[in-house]
């Protein structure tokens, strides 16, 4: 990707954090929602945003998807506000998988009593 892209994908990334955290309010949606990661396509019409939500019950996670592509109008018109863009993109919003299985993951190490070596000259294994 191109350096524009990139701080598209950034800004669009800031704003929307912001605008779902303090703006959107619904008492449906977790205040431990953020978003991971944007996507705008290279002709700014689509942008796929990774929602990142700690939560084990999948439907949760699909009524916070649902919310947030209904409230798509409302957070488009706040973009339009915070940023200088052509045109605002459409809005896909979907589940952030690779983050939930990054805090699995690390869970699972956490978990491993593992003892750390206070040498650091000993090699032996």
């Amino acid at each position: 990707m191109s350096i524009r892209f990139d701080r598209a994908n950034s800004q669009l990334q800031k704003a929307l954090s912001s605008i779902i955290q303090y703006k959107l309010n619904d008492p449906r949606l977790s205040p431990m929602i953020y978003v991971s990661e944007v996507n705008v396509t290279p002709d700014f019409k689509y942008c796929k945003v990774k929602i990142s939500y700690d939560s084990d019950d999948q439907k949760e996670l699909d009524e916070t998807i649902k919310i947030l592509q209904k409230s798509e109008g409302f957070i488009k018109n706040e973009l339009a506000h915070s940023l200088k863009m052509p045109s605002m993109p459409k809005l896909i919003f979907e589940l952030d998988k690779g983050t939930k299985a990054e805090l699995r993951i690390n869970e699972i190490l956490n978990s491993l009593n593992i003892p750390k070596d206070d040498d650091g000259d000993n090699n032996e294994w």
